[in-house]
């Protein structure tokens, strides 16, 4: 019996008609498997998807090392989610349940056909948007993440893996009754904390962004001594579209992006002003769109890879990347956005993630449930996080320097900042100072046009 309701099913597992069917024979290759053979296993490259023919396939999911049968395939249904456009390594597993004759199409047919054919390609890509949803919400995939809730490379690792869309469950090394089994389990030392297990064995101790998107194959191979026809250095809104618009007339687009797809626009809660999106779109989601729309017409995208040195003195020109590869192509766009500028306050690098955070994502609003919280600045970006975060937090202040948010933030923001009950916006104000252990306790500033101190507890600063 599936675990779903009959409208998930339609969603998440469609069957294609019998002229789709038949139109995909020409461009696949039919294999047979006995029962209880692996067809597709985890931490395997994804060569491309597979049409069920005849007999039944098990898709299953595995979190905390625990095997689930999420959904059983027959005739007509297909494999596949987000993971099948890059070639990175399978998320699931695929067990013939019985003898079972599949059709296997490799990804370079894959993406001529969702370029090809509009209709069947836009069928299978929400197919697999919305599965690669199922699989986060659910925490279905290979990664499980434990470390203290507020420590900052707990922090940084939530936030690579979820902007990076690698599905992982999250355990609270401070309240979860399970992480003592496993630290002991796996002999990890609080010290060495946080740590990603992975596939159920394998522990990685405090990595780097760049160690878990090599270990996860969160990056595309590159041809060697390939010559692309555009590299785009960032990929923010502005380098995803570049490479978008590139790759959909058929060149060959390289992306490197030295963190997570979406710059600073992925770290919004809500933007409201870019074109199309009139009732709003997270900065995330709508990173995650272009990341996808780019890779379906076959650009390539390496993530936690910068670039670090540019020789264009003449053509190809060559790019050297932070771990020393170097890469080739006809044109160059470097398209590496803004950066938040940091508080100028003593401490304030020592409660960065611990008190002090510079973006306003789901991640970060947990930390401010029922809290009073101070948002410093007067753009978009904090006019936004004021209002995204009032929702969860008991008071937000909103310090601006400057006599009032006219000159700095957009129209629409305004009127609902002023009309919020839970928001206080105090005008001519900084922050001087802050003060705590090992995380953020109080801090202090100074407010009013005479400049009175002031000294706040503060679960969140964003400017």
């Amino acid at each position: 019996m599936s675990r779903f309701t009959l409208e998930q099913q339609r969603v998440l597992f469609p069957k294609l008609s019998e002229r789709d069917i038949e139109s995909l024979l020409p461009i696949g290759a039919e294999r047979d498997f006995a029962a209880g053979t692996v067809i597709q296993d985890w931490d395997t490259p994804s060569p491309g998807v597979f049409v069920v023919l005849r007999g039944k396939v098990e898709l299953l999911g595995s979190t905390n090392q625990i095997e689930t049968l999420l959904e059983l395939f027959e005739r007509g249904n297909f494999s596949g989610e987000l993971n099948q456009l890059s070639g990175r390594k399978s998320l699931v597993r695929y067990r013939a349940a019985e003898e079972c004759t599949i059709l296997e199409i490799q990804r370079q047919a894959l993406h001529a056909r969702l370029e090809g054919d509009p209709v069947l390609g836009n069928l299978l890509l929400s197919c697999f948007m919305t599965r690669r949803n199922y699989l986060i919400a659910d925490s279905i995939g290979d990664a499980v993440l434990i470390g203290p809730n507020n420590s900052r490379d707990t922090l940084r690792l939530r936030t690579f893996l979820g902007r990076n869309g690698h599905p992982y469950a999250f355990l609270d090394a401070d309240t979860d009754e399970s992480v003592k089994a496993l630290l002991l389990q796996f002999s990890i030392k609080p010290s060495e904390l946080p740590v990603l297990i992975c596939r159920g064995s394998i522990v990685l101790r405090n990595p780097s962004n760049q160690e878990a998107a090599s270990f996860f194959d969160l990056n595309a191979r590159i041809e060697e001594n390939k010559i692309f026809d555009l590299i785009v250095v960032g990929a923010g809104p502005a380098g995803l579209a570049s490479a978008v618009y590139a790759a959909s007339e058929g060149l060959a687009v390289l992306v490197l992006e030295s963190n997570a797809v979406g710059g600073q626009a992925g770290s919004s809660s809500r933007i409201e002003n870019y074109l199309g999106f009139p009732l709003g779109i997270s900065g995330q989601e709508l990173a995650e769109r272009a990341y996808v729309q780019a890779q379906k017409f076959g650009a390539q995208v390496l993530i936690s890879q910068g670039a670090c040195a540019l020789a264009c003195t003449e053509a190809p020109y060559r790019v050297k990347l932070d771990d020393e590869t170097r890469v080739t192509a006809r044109t160059l766009i470097v398209a590496s956005g803004s950066r938040y500028r940091k508080l100028e306050v003593a401490n304030a690098d020592r409660f960065e993630g611990q008190g002090i955070y510079y973006g306003a994502t789901a991640i970060e609003s947990t930390f401010c449930i029922d809290e009073d919280i101070i948002v410093v600045g007067g753009g978009n970006s904090a006019g936004q996080a004021a209002v995204f975060l009032s929702e969860r937090a008991q008071h937000v202040y909103l310090l601006v320097r400057g006599p009032d948010l006219g000159s700095s933030m957009s129209q629409y923001l305004i009127p609902r900042i002023d009309a919020s009950p839970k928001i206080t916006l105090q005008t001519r104000s900084e922050i001087l100072g802050s003060t705590g252990s090992s995380i953020l306790n109080a801090c202090g500033g100074a407010t009013g046009e005479r400049g009175s101190n002031t000294t706040m507890r503060s679960g969140m600063f964003s400017s």
